[in-house]
């Protein structure tokens, strides 16, 4: 049976702006099982990095969780003192950011970084934490690894940095591992063997992995299962299959035939999704994707709720309503996204 390792239920997270509250995060409910790979994929500004950082507690002011519930081996964790997430944070629970030359402390050795976490949270001596720093980075594919670690962040290049910050993320051997565009500004080398990097962690049944991209070509070849965020929303979730082969709702088929296409070796016109993202300053009461949906209709102005396509397989679509019943809590009740809260 499978074991479930991360819960979210109806996060909203919110930034106080001059103009008005931000509402990043509308509602987003969705699961993590122990060992799995799911991607989270969507538009900038969709609300991907900011549901990951409410995962990690890192959301700051004038950010702020102001509904919903995080749960992670059936803990609460939003209420959690910061003495308590130092010790979850980077051990159980670690995060690779998009931009690692950001991530690493510029003045410091590779090594002394690395090992500072490894001794934090396993309890090595200097010597042991070090030798498994340089195994860690030879594990991620740095060459020389014995040198590398006595190298500052800036002898780097981008890609290796990548690995660095993944090297550190797994030094711990964490349940779950969130990762944040880890292949943006890449070259397609380096790309392909951080992939690679991650389709080995797909085979490791201790680490689940939750991948954070715009890239769908990433998801289909390293995810189990997928969530579609639009508008600080859930638009559609499934395995692979179902949102390549089987998708439901207009904005995922919408990402799906924006994405170039390589057989056939002709020239292809794509198809851009066009308009704008929602205000998120004042988002639409009904669909979000309404003003941009070719096939929007008068009562998308309200919110549909959630409807049970298939086995793990969900839309927020008024076009599914015929077909598929809506998706119900436990208490029985049918999850309309915000209205419950």
């Amino acid at each position: 049976m499978t074991e479930r390792l991360l819960s979210v239920d109806g996060l909203r997270v919110s930034f106080r702006t001059r103009d008005g509250d931000n509402q990043a995060v509308r509602g987003v409910s969705f699961h993590i099982d122990a060992g799995e790979t799911v991607g989270i994929v969507g538009e900038s500004g969709s609300g991907k990095s900011v549901t990951a950082k409410a995962i990690m507690s890192l959301i700051q002011p004038p950010g702020e969780i102001i509904a919903g519930s995080i749960e992670f081996r059936g803990e609460r964790l939003n209420d959690l003192p910061e003495k308590t997430w130092r010790k979850l944070r980077g051990n159980r629970i670690s995060m690779v950011f998009q931009d690692p030359m950001t991530s690493l402390n510029p003045v410091k050795r590779i090594g002394d970084q690395m090992t500072e976490v490894i001794r934090r949270h396993r309890g090595l001596k200097a010597d042991e934490a070090l030798a498994e720093a340089i195994r860690l980075l030879r594990e991620v594919g740095i060459a020389d690894p014995e040198r590398r670690v006595r190298q500052y962040p800036h002898e780097f290049s981008g890609g290796m940095r990548q690995r660095v910050m993944i090297a550190m993320a797994l030094s711990c051997s964490p349940e779950l591992l969130i990762a944040d565009e880890p292949t943006t500004a890449l070259d397609v080398t380096i790309q392909a063997q951080i992939l690679e990097l991650f389709k080995q962690l797909k085979a490791n049944p201790d680490t689940a992995v939750a991948l954070i991209t715009h890239d769908l070509g990433v998801v289909a070849q390293v995810c189990t299962r997928v969530i579609v965020m639009y508008g600080g929303m859930i638009m559609e979730e499934g395995t692979v299959e179902d949102i390549f082969y089987r998708a439901q709702h207009p904005y995922t088929l919408g990402l799906l035939r924006s994405v170039p296409k390589r057989a056939g070796g002709g020239r292809e016109r794509l198809i851009a999704i066009e308009g704008t993202p929602p205000d998120l300053l004042d988002p639409p009461p009904g669909c979000p994707f309404m003003e941009r949906c070719p096939h929007a209709m008068a009562k998308c102005a309200e919110l549909p709720p959630m409807f049970h396509i298939g086995p793990g397989h969900r839309s927020l679509c008024w076009l599914a309503e015929d077909d598929h019943p809506p998706e119900k809590s436990a208490s029985g009740d049918v999850r309309h996204k915000e209205a419950t809260l």
